[in-house]
């Protein structure tokens, strides 16, 4: 026995010396990095801004899921801090310019915009040159690059200029097949998100709302790109509808480009430029050093605060994680700021396709409780303010849009899947039950509903939906009926929203902090405040490290999947998702 214990204890010994060890080696690998991650590499004198735009765009820092295993990855910066950062470089002497360097756009077409007018504004308030390369420009990426004054194009690349267009996966033959069948129930003719489960193609209510507001979206593109550009509207159409910017000698000829040379080529036009000599090395700054170098200033002895609420991706129960906004994490963010007497208002930015019906309506009644707490409450709109986004957007005193903002899908559904066929028929597998009532084995997915409980789903369904138009009645001040007549599901888009009386303008995130401001009678006496409080990623890192597998799981996906991610997110949403859903029925990718 005594020698039971003595290897017993020299073996929790050897364990006990060995957590030590690795605990602080740990410590010193992050001081080490927390180290490094502090300083600061100054803006050498005659530099260039490299864009590159490479890595998922938030609206607020830090706030995406990035891999915990890429000890480079210090910050990732979001959309307000970017344009932040590209004023700085217009400010910064030693900023000569800014070479745009972009394949992929990885924003939605209002983020797109948000980041096109801060390029704008660089050329306009400094003189300061930009050029742009890539060998392939998707349409996101030429929509950003078609503000420089020089764009170049790989001899092989491609322009791939060609006009909006949407195509929808239909998966009703395959489950057909598999023996699952999906019970759908829904709320408001346009909410077609259930379409997928139910048809084999899209519904003419559908169609109807895609086209129109893929033909807003194009419109803003030509508008854009003309006034850059120099080329009339009716002359891009043609270009695009023809796919003639395919061709990369076509794009040169037909103004769609300047150059079509080599990196090398847009590199030697620069060093011209910043009166370097040939083959001279060009100095480069990223945008996160440029931020570094211009830190915001908070005067901390400002009392008054406006606070701003980035509430994007989707809406779950419970949580959530990053880029999520989960109804007992936000809920308890608005909570904490109706009891601090130094936020004087609340601006909540809203980046969302919507999700959980009832984290939307948790959300939105934390904050109703908030304005009658006295603090002003205003909404500003990015991609997406749709379904549950424009269930919380609701109460506020006043909603901005942004002029390619997706907004109302005033809707809801439920979906149920029944398995039965495939169980039965595919594997062999069979059912039985003894139960005390109707409903006692409860709404299951084994055994297809029947008529009694379908009439309870669709009756659950119509009551959220019922909600959801009292809601926006109620906070927007306009009667059932013209809610009745807007709603339906349906989406709009920018000043479409704002003459159906959906939004009240049409502004950007600043507009939107300057009206809280005016409401709370504070314009000139306040500083701002972000929320949620976002960790650092070698924070962010140590917790992942210490067991949150799935954060390593969804960067495989990533990796594997790529371009298909956003789609195998979306149905992995749609098959996780519990309750009534109140979100926007497809995706838009900006491509």
């Amino acid at each position: 026995m005594k020698q039971f214990f003595k290897f017993l204890f020299a073996s929790c010994l050897g364990t006990i010396v060995a957590l030590v060890v690795l605990s602080l080696v740990s410590i010193g690998i992050i001081s080490t990095l927390a180290s490094q991650a502090d300083q600061v590499k100054p803006i050498g004198a005659n530099s260039v801004l490299h864009l590159k735009l490479n890595q998922v765009l938030p609206e607020l820092t830090n706030n995406a899921e990035i891999d915990p295993f890429d000890l480079e990855n210090q910050k990732v910066l979001g959309i307000s801090d970017i344009t932040y950062a590209i004023d700085q470089a217009a400010q910064d002497d030693r900023i000569q310019g800014i070479f745009i360097e972009v394949d992929m756009l990885p924003a939605g077409f209002a983020s797109a915009g948000v980041l096109r007018e801060a390029l704008d504004q660089f050329k306009a308030k400094s003189g300061k040159f930009i050029i742009a390369y890539s060998k392939y420009y998707t349409q996101g990426a030429y929509y950003l690059s078609s503000v420089a004054d020089e764009i170049y194009v790989h001899p092989v690349g491609v322009v791939d200029f060609r006009g909006f267009g949407v195509q929808i996966p239909f998966l009703k033959n395959l489950l057909d097949k598999l023996g699952v069948k999906m019970q759908v129930f829904y709320a408001g003719k346009f909410k077609s998100a259930t379409e997928p489960y139910r048809r084999t193609d899209m519904s003419p209510e559908n169609k109807e709302q895609l086209r129109e507001y893929i033909n807003a979206f194009y419109d803003k593109l030509l508008n854009d790109i003309s006034a850059s550009r120099n080329i009339s509207k009716s002359e891009l159409h043609r270009i695009a509808d023809n796919y003639l910017a395919g061709d990369v000698q076509n794009a040169r000829e037909l103004g769609i480009v300047d150059f079509v040379g080599y990196r090398e080529d847009a590199l030697a036009s620069m060093r011209v430029k910043l009166g370097l000599e040939e083959d001279a090395k060009i100095k480069t700054v990223s945008l996160l050093e440029v931020f570094n170098n211009h830190p915001r200033r908070v005067d901390l002895s400002i009392k008054n605060k406006i606070a701003v609420i980035y509430a994007e991706g989707n809406i779950v129960d419970g949580d959530g994680g990053l880029g999520a906004v989960g109804d007992d994490k936000y809920v308890k963010i608005i909570n904490e700021l109706a009891e601090d007497d130094r936020v004087k208002a609340v601006v909540l930015r809203v980046n969302s396709p919507g999700g959980s019906a009832m984290a939307s309506e948790s959300i939105w009644e934390a904050l109703t409780r908030l304005k009658e707490a006295g603090k002003p409450l205003v909404v500003s709109m990015g991609d997406y303010a749709a379904s549950g986004g424009y269930y919380i957007s609701s109460p506020a005193d006043s909603i901005f849009t942004q002029d390619a903002t997706l907004t109302g899908s005033i809707g809801v559904f439920s979906v149920i899947p029944s398995i039965q066929g495939l169980m039965n028929d595919k594997l062999g597998v069979t059912f039985d039950s003894v139960k005390t009532g109707h409903f006692a084995t409860g709404i299951g997915i084994i055994n297809p509903l029947d008529e009694r409980e379908s009439r309870f789903m669709q009756a659950r369904t119509n009551e959220l939906y019922r909600l959801f138009k009292t809601r926006v009645s109620e906070g927007r001040g306009i009667s059932p009926e013209q809610v009745e007549e807007i709603a339906q599901g349906r989406v709009w888009v920018g000043q479409k929203a704002v003459e159906l009386k959906l939004a009240d303008k049409v502004g950007t995130l600043d507009d939107a902090i300057a009206s809280a401001a005016r409401l709370a009678d504070i314009e000139d006496d306040f500083r701002l405040s972000s929320y949620p409080v976002v960790k650092e990623p070698l924070i962010e890192f140590i917790e992942s490290f210490l067991g949150d597998e799935q954060v390593r799981h969804n960067y495989i996906a990533k990796s594997k999947l790529e371009d298909l991610y956003p789609y195998y997110e979306y149905f992995e949403e749609l098959k996780n998702a519990e309750g009534p859903q109140a979100r926007l029925p497809f995706l838009m990718p900006f491509e």
